[in-house]
């Protein structure tokens, strides 16, 4: 046993270690001389299963058998966007500032950069300061930035009076600044380009020396990223070259097909405007794409339409002519504005866990739904896809391996305080910082990982485990499994249970995923 054990050490050392001698030569003496502890409590164990890219997970058991209608929000989950939208919102804007609000001319010197944000980022406004946080509210130092630039651990620690974010200047729970909260969690998939645009001013003027307001710039910065949709200057863009924006969608197709083909009732709830959502589905699913729905409401107005009783639908006719009669029935085929959730349930009598709604936006499409309606929700994430391919590279798994048996390592031999011990232990501390750091780095150099800071969730994680049955990385994934299946979550171990509970992994999908035509998004 004691053999297999150096073995495995060795091997990994090699693999991953910088400190393989004294590693090596002090665990080989510890072992032949210590056998107060089984070796193998030390080794993590490395599983060959790797995780399918087209799984739906699961955070709560729900049976599609009980599924009656599925809803849908429109951007990054019927249609999906190439990263040129990004780069189109992130042009418009800094030239609304630059035009707009006088900023300075230098700023053309910048351009999108789609590798320096994730999603689920909070901002300090007063502090113009962009980071990540766990679910307990802590920042993960090495993720604060100041333009382009990290903010060094130390001070980032002065200014916050250690790593952890009061929950009073959090932001709201929408993700908002506002009421006092002085942070603003970006979420969906569209704020990539904002906090983009708010690093690059930020760091032009840090550059030059110029004094400003953050709260000022934070606001133009929303100010003008919303000008590019309100008024419609991105419609317009997309709309006149719909094959560069829209990612083709035989696969949302085909989804939408099987629903239909089994009779389930579907319907739309969508923020985007009639005319750009007709002309996305007719080039995603065809000119009948109104015949799928048996309700399509654009300009919801969410989350405030799940919230305000008081804004009524109101018909909209295919020139884009708002009508004033007043609505008794949602028909099928027609088209209808605003309204809200309330009228929705009254008008349709589609209530409780039969309803399943899909969306990208965890509070402004999920939370609501699911706290105070009871729905059933499940949350697209489109950059899982991305995280799990490289979950399955054996880089990631040597350096995970060898980060947890690090970890194992530091919590059975730190009582031993002898000197040759405590060198040993100090160089185990000192990689095991190397491999979290590496651990990060292979995702995102900036911020790391969407799902984790380090060993914790990250607060988008806590938040989306919270207000998501479900999640995957594109409606497709619902291919690859029949309507009567049941999604069962994995009992993870909490910690005090880990000796009793053996190690779990996901389950896959069907070993035939849909793979025609498949078309790299803008997440990807």
């Amino acid at each position: 046993m004691y053999l297999r054990t150096i073995s495995f050490f060795y091997n990994t050392f090699l693999f991953t270690s910088k400190i393989v001698c004294n590693t090596f030569v002090y665990l080989v003496n510890y072992l032949l001389t210590h056998k107060c502890f089984c070796p193998t409590d030390l080794i993590p164990v490395i599983s060959n299963n790797f995780v399918n890219p087209d799984t739906i997970f699961a955070n709560n058991q729900m049976s599609l058998q009980d599924i009656e209608i599925y809803g849908f929000d429109y951007d990054y989950t019927l249609a999906f966007y190439s990263r040129h939208l990004h780069t189109l919102i992130f042009n418009i804007a800094r030239d609304i500032l630059i035009d707009e609000h006088r900023y300075p001319e230098g700023l053309k010197e910048y351009d999108y950069m789609p590798n320096f944000v994730i999603r689920g980022l909070h901002y300090d406004v007063q502090k113009a300061l962009l980071m990540k946080i766990d679910a307990f509210h802590y920042i993960q130092l090495g993720t604060v930035y100041r333009g382009l630039n990290p903010v060094p651990e130390k001070e980032v620690i002065a200014m916050y009076e250690g790593s952890h974010v009061p929950l009073e200047i959090m932001s709201d729970f929408y993700g908002k600044s506002s009421q006092g909260h002085t942070m603003k969690q970006f979420m969906d998939i569209f704020s990539l380009p904002e906090m983009t645009l708010l690093s690059c001013v930020n760091d032009y003027f840090m550059k030059h020396n110029i004094d400003y307001e953050p709260v000022h710039l934070y606001k133009d910065v929303k100010e003008a990223i919303g000008d590019v949709h309100v008024r419609g200057i991105m419609y317009r863009a997309v709309e006149a070259d719909i094959e560069k924006y829209i990612c083709y969608g035989e696969q949302t197709h085909a989804v939408l097909r099987k629903l239909s083909k089994n009779g389930k009732k579907m319907f739309l709830i969508t923020n985007s405007p009639f005319d750009f959502v007709d002309r996305g589905m007719n080039y995603i699913v065809g000119k009948d794409w109104r015949d799928l729905f048996d309700v399509v409401i654009v300009q919801a107005d969410k989350p405030g339409f799940f919230n305000d009783r008081r804004k009524p639908f109101r018909r909209v006719t295919d020139k884009g002519v708002l009508l004033w009669d007043r609505i008794h029935h949602l028909e099928k085929g027609q088209i209808y504005k605003q309204g809200n959730l309330y009228e929705f349930l009254r008008l349709t009598g589609w209530r409780g866990s039969k309803v399943l709604y899909f969306g990208d936006h965890i509070y402004s499409d999920l939370a609501d739904l699911t706290l105070k309606h009871g729905w059933r929700t499940g949350a697209i994430i489109p950059e899982l896809r991305k995280e799990i391919k490289i979950m399955n590279t054996e880089e990631y798994v040597h350096t995970m391996t060898w980060l947890q048996a690090l970890t194992a390592l530091l919590e059975q031999m730190q009582v031993h305080q002898d000197p040759a011990s405590q060198t040993v232990i100090q160089q185990w501390i000192n990689e095991r910082e190397e491999m979290r750091l590496r651990t990060k780095d292979i995702f995102n150099a900036q911020f790391g990982s969407l799902f984790r800071t380090y060993h914790n969730p990250t607060y988008f994680s806590r938040r989306l485990s919270r207000f998501a049955d479900i999640y995957m990385a594109s409606l497709s994934c619902l291919l690859n499994y029949d309507l009567q299946h049941t999604f069962y979550p994995r009992r993870t171990p909490l910690q005090h249970e880990s000796p009793i509970w053996p190690e779990q992994t996901s389950t896959g999908a069907m070993n035939i995923p849909f793979q025609s035509h498949r078309t790299t998004t803008g997440t990807e």
